[in-house]
């Protein structure tokens, strides 16, 4: 190689670090002043390293065979920095192709802009943030606290108010505070944690979270803590009926309850994206799935929508839990008492009959079990499927593909076309499933499609739009998203 090309890739290189660090200021501003969150085909920017930003762009290509590049998406993020616009979520990459090699006309970037937001220019932000109480604080609740508290600032719309235990004895603060601030899966927490003995409280990035002890939901006063009609997320899995998840709603302060298991007794099953507009503001107590249902709806309603599907069996391949043993022990279920780092321990699913519950559509329809596997989080769901149309592997990857871009499914379905992809891969996925289109299998009009998800942070990301809808805080989304 000689030096000129050698100098050329360096300068070429150096321009779009520069570029991405110019973006960071503007997209954190944006977020923070008026709630706009900026992706790149999906992928988000917010908290994104200058390097994570130069491969969001990256991945244009494989999505429009065409580089975009950051001197061409930046001007148009300095200038949205500049609207007034209510909470939006803005793909700065389709927004910036679209303008860069799909605009017709030779207009100026201001009223290419203007034409955009149309609708919404100018009306700015006037929501009033809600409470949320994680009642719990397990896998799941302190994957909701990094959510909620990633998201800190003055107008963050869920403000993370308190966590309640068990317990309460001596030195428990700081090792549920150390839980927080490390991750053996996830890694670090991203930014500064302390403790406060004396009030009993975790302070994390500006949020005074309270630390409330109690053996039942009833005996909590929240309003003794400044809380006021708050949302309490159960991630304890100890209530799942309507009699039980009632017991929240008699503590003061509290309002709405949200269930992060599979619900009982009439409680509606949300798997956001698919029936998430079932949530009435009347609504009081709802449950949001499990991970694997919430994995594999989105895909099963896109595809009965597109082809049609006469009958199914879902097969998860899923990392062990928590409720496993370690080491072989008495379990009142079975097999689940032999050792999870040791075995595969074939077992159920409610899944596949859980699906129904949020898309009648498929009632009856599909099977389902599980297999659990010695790896500690990431799960593989199987779906093997008899469609009413015939088909192949090209045009079911591509419609996936399509989906996981430019339909109302984007944040829930993911896509990857890799052949080296593996589980530990999909560990931070904020989608509740990746596709794996490499791993697709067609033949006439059967089916098999192999759908990662990451049943810990995928799931919370489920969770945390259900709180938001049920909440009344909802995003716009511009028209041009969904145009492929």
């Amino acid at each position: 190689m000689n030096q000129d090309l050698e100098q050329e890739l360096l300068n070429s290189w150096m321009e779009r670090q520069e570029y991405a660090e110019l973006m960071q200021p503007l997209v954190g501003k944006l977020y923070r002043e008026q709630s706009v969150e900026t992706t790149v085909f999906g992928r988000s920017l917010l908290g994104a390293s200058a390097i994570d930003i130069i491969k969001a762009h990256r991945s244009v290509r494989l999505h429009k065979g065409k580089k975009l590049r950051l001197r061409e998406s930046y001007p148009l993020l300095e200038a949205i920095s500049n609207l007034k616009l209510p909470p939006v979520e803005i793909d700065l990459g389709k927004l910036a192709f679209h303008y860069q090699y799909e605009n017709d006309t030779d207009i100026a970037l201001d009223s290419f802009l203007a034409e955009a937001f149309t609708d919404i220019l100018g009306q700015g932000d006037t929501r009033e943030p809600v409470d949320i109480v994680l009642y719990g604080f397990g896998r799941i609740g302190r994957l909701m606290a990094r959510l909620l508290i990633e998201r800190q600032g003055i107008n963050n719309s869920l403000r993370l108010r308190a966590i309640v235990t068990r317990g309460g004895k001596e030195g428990d603060l700081e090792k549920r505070a150390s839980l927080l601030r490390r991750d053996s899966i996830h890694g670090p927490f991203n930014g500064s944690i302390t403790v406060n003995n004396e009030r009993s409280a975790i302070k994390a990035n500006g949020a005074f979270i309270q630390m409330i002890y109690a053996n039942s939901p009833d005996e909590i006063d929240y309003t003794k803590y400044g809380i006021t009609n708050a949302i309490i997320v159960d991630n304890t899995g100890m209530w799942r009926d309507p009699e039980g998840l009632g017991l929240h709603l008699k503590a003061k302060g509290a309002k709405k309850v949200v269930l992060t298991a599979p619900a009982k007794g009439g409680v509606k099953n949300i798997v956001y994206g698919v029936n998430h507009s079932d949530i009435k503001s009347t609504d009081t107590i709802l449950s949001a799935a499990s991970c694997t249902t919430n994995a594999i709806t989105p895909v099963l309603k896109a595809l009965n929508e597109e082809y049609g599907i006469k009958n199914g069996h879902v097969e998860s391949v899923h990392s062990f839990t928590n409720d496993q043993n370690l080491i072989d022990n008495y379990h009142k279920a079975d097999r689940r008492g032999r050792s999870a780092a040791l075995n595969m321990v074939i077992t159920s699913t409610g899944a596949a009959k859980a699906v129904s519950k949020a898309y009648p559509e498929l009632g009856g329809k599909l099977t389902g079990n599980a297999i659990r596997v010695p790896t500690p989080n990431v799960s593989l769901a199987i779906l093997t499927l008899t469609l009413d149309k015939n088909t192949d592997k090209d045009n079911l990857n591509d419609f996936l593909r399509k989906q996981s871009l430019f339909s109302d499914l984007q944040h829930q379905i993911d896509y990857t076309q890799s052949k080296e992809v593996v589980s530990t891969d999909m560990v931070g996925s904020r989608a509740a499933c990746v596709v794996d289109a490499q791993a697709t299998i067609v033949s006439d009009n059967r089916a098999i499609l192999y759908l990662w998800y990451d049943n810990e942070f995928g799931y919370s990301c489920q969770v945390m739009r259900v709180v938001k809808r049920m909440a009344g805080i909802s995003s716009v989304t511009p028209h041009w998203a969904y145009q492929a």
